[in-house]
């Protein structure tokens, strides 16, 4: 059984579909997963080294870009498809799931000119508008919000949540504070915008480390800062003597997750996805770019059922980013009852629903095979006899 698995350039996509990939070879043994994406997305070095094979095509984002990015992205259209239809007539999938980027769109509608049945998964309550038009044209929907529904044809739209990597609920604390040199009795905070981080995250962590300096022994920090802000976000911790890890990116999130006591994220649908299925406490950052605002939705969601709270990106700075860890630091029974609501709102089970769907399209797909093979042996014979 071949599967490709189209889609990434953030970890907001890429990190449910190695949730599907490992919960493909789980329930149909001897899968194999190969993933779809693009040279310049996170895929590039993740996939491989969770053991799968990644192909590229050349195509880049369309939404949100200048005028210059999007020519540059109209003209790799022709370039994407070619790529795509080469790259499926090489893998020959059984199935193709797309999770969204860049990559998604053209593998999804060259598998689907080409007779093969497809998927896609939307992880946020706004689909985008690549999705959108997919939807229309795949054989099955699978979406992370109820809101999403209406956004697709309802007789093939199926509610499954966002899968999580299994291993994120295994995560160990000791082996997580050991990992990442952390003293194992501070209040623990772990720091991330995002698979690149976040610029605005970043500057707001260490101008609140001046308004936290009478907490230094009680509070350390782990914090994920992608490349371009690491030599100032390590200097600043430095300047203000606080204990912790600074480092670019993060490969051991389930211990990262099992080390913390608070999260300061983004709030991106597989992060909070992630967050409730590990029943974390958090203050979410929505990105205030993002497509619909579906970040703020999202977040202000958790936010309102008391799973978290949520700064606006226009309202963060230092200060109003120590005065939500001061609060939470003196108020413990908050942190306990968010941590409650976190995790009666996260749900594990996600990739295996996906994964039903798809063995369902299999099914299917083997089944009109068989009905065809049928209905071509009796016309032979028919053809034969007279």
């Amino acid at each position: 059984m071949n599967i490709l698995i189209a889609g990434g350039g953030t970890g907001g996509h890429l990190f449910p579909a190695l949730a599907i990939a490992r919960e493909l070879e789980k329930e149909i043994p001897g899968t194999k997963v190969t993933f779809a994406g693009t040279a310049a997305g996170i895929e590039a070095r993740i996939v491989p080294r969770e053991g799968y094979d990644v192909r590229f095509i050349r195509s880049e984002g369309f939404v949100g870009r200048n005028l210059r990015r999007k020519l540059r992205s109209l003209a790799k259209i022709p370039l994407s498809l070619k790529d795509s239809r080469r790259l499926l007539r090489e893998t020959a999938p059984d199935l193709v799931i797309g999770v969204g980027g860049y990559s998604s769109g053209p593998v999804l509608m060259c598998a689907k000119l080409m007779g093969i049945p497809t998927i896609i998964h939307e992880q946020n309550s706004l689909p985008g508008l690549a999705n959108r038009v997919l939807g229309r044209f795949v054989d099955t929907v699978a979406v992370t919000y109820h809101d999403s529904i209406k956004f697709f044809p309802g007789e093939k739209t199926y509610l499954t949540g966002n899968p999580v990597r299994e291993e994120i609920l295994h995560g160990d604390r000791d082996r997580g504070r050991r990992a990442f040199n952390l003293d194992k009795d501070l209040f623990t905070i772990f720091i991330f915008g995002g698979s690149s981080g976040a610029a605005s995250i970043n500057t707001a962590a260490g101008e609140a480390l001046v308004y936290l300096e009478r907490y230094r022994d009680r509070i350390q920090f782990l914090h994920q800062t992608g490349d371009r802000d690491f030599g100032s976000v390590r200097d600043a911790y430095r300047r203000r003597e606080f204990r912790g890890a600074v480092v670019r990116f993060v490969y051991e999130m389930a211990d990262a997750y099992a080390a913390a006591d608070l999260i300061i994220s983004r709030a991106g649908a597989t992060t909070l996805a992630e967050l409730t299925a590990c029943g974390k406490a958090s203050i979410l950052v929505p990105y205030p770019y993002a497509a619909g605002n579906h970040q703020e939705v999202n977040a202000r969601k958790l936010w309102d059922m008391g799973a978290a709270q949520v700064i606006p990106d226009r309202e963060l700075n230092g200060k109003t980013l120590a005065d939500h860890i001061r609060h939470l630091l003196h108020e413990p029974d908050a942190i306990g009852e968010m941590e409650r609501v976190s995790r009666s709102l996260g749900t594990r089970e996600a990739a295996k629903k996906v994964v039903e769907l798809m063995k369902g399209l299999l099914k299917k797909k083997n089944r009109q095979a068989g009905e065809t093979g049928y209905t071509a042996c009796i016309n032979g014979s028919e053809g034969f006899i007279s």
